[in-house]
């Protein structure tokens, strides 16, 4: 586990080591968590969105497509695709496992 107590501050925080798209070892750090509770959170939110698997929910998935496409895109066609996913997609698949969403619940939806 690399959840720390920050004596100085009186607030937990997270160091993660992880391995990027081209393969370089990196290092991130979040401070500033107020429970050990929260810090373990992130960390394991963290992890699966740093690993590049498929076993999260889409809502996680959803925020890592947000985060890597938002800035490359009209800010028009981000709200248009933002209120369709959010509106439509979101409240169906959302907390469903990405490896657990098969055509046929595309098809269905």
């Amino acid at each position: 586990m690399s959840v720390y107590k920050d004596a100085t501050r009186n607030s937990w925080y997270v160091k993660i080591r992880y391995t990027d798209y081209y393969g370089k070892k990196k290092q991130t750090t979040k401070r500033g968590f107020k429970t050990k509770r929260e810090a373990s959170e992130w960390e394991a939110a963290e992890k699966l969105k740093r690993n590049f698997s498929l076993d999260m929910p889409f809502s996680k998935f959803y925020e890592i497509y947000e985060a890597d496409l938002r800035h490359r895109i009209k800010q028009t066609t981000w709200e248009n695709k933002n209120i369709i996913i959010t509106t439509k997609i979101l409240p169906y698949f959302g907390e469903r496992k990405m490896t657990e969403i098969t055509p046929k619940d595309v098809r269905h939806w």
